[in-house]
């Protein structure tokens, strides 16, 4: 009867073992956990970048001050999350202080391009493809942001 109980005991630290070995070394939790939670963010980020691109063909359609409104307030919406973003990855990962440089330096270029759609809009010289042409720069510039 002991002899049962020592060889099942056996079986079971030997299986553990086995499953044991099956896990990646050096992956801890917290490791999966911030990886999870940067593909979230990066999903929400695309989402949100989508959601710009359409209201700025909106915006390129219907030329009006409040479709305008929206599109910028998108933009800064989506350029607050990506700065806080970089700045808790920078503190995570140590960064250095060009990296941070870098985003400032595309912030400026958004608010640059954005007041010049503003100009645009506002003064109804605008053409479609004009608008358009400078929405898709600020799209790149924002996905330049969290790449």
């Amino acid at each position: 009867m002991d002899i049962r109980r020592i060889m099942e005991t056996q079986s079971l630290l030997g299986s553990s073992k086995a499953k044991r070995a099956e896990v990646e070394p050096g992956v801890s939790f917290q490791n999966v956990i911030g990886q999870k939670r940067e593909d979230r963010e990066h999903e929400r980020f695309q989402r949100q970048i989508a959601a710009i691109h359409e209201q700025g063909e909106l915006l390129a359609e219907s030329q009006t001050v409040e479709a305008l409104a929206e599109y910028k307030q998108m933009i800064k919406d989506f350029m607050k999350e990506a700065v806080d973003a970089a700045l808790r990855l920078e503190d995570k990962r140590g960064f250095n202080r060009r990296g941070r440089a870098k985003i400032y330096k595309v912030v400026e270029q958004v608010d640059q391009k954005l007041l010049a759609l503003t100009d645009q809009v506002i003064s109804g010289e605008a053409s479609r493809l004009s608008l358009l042409d400078q929405v898709g720069e600020i799209r790149g510039l924002l996905v330049n942001v969290y790449v």
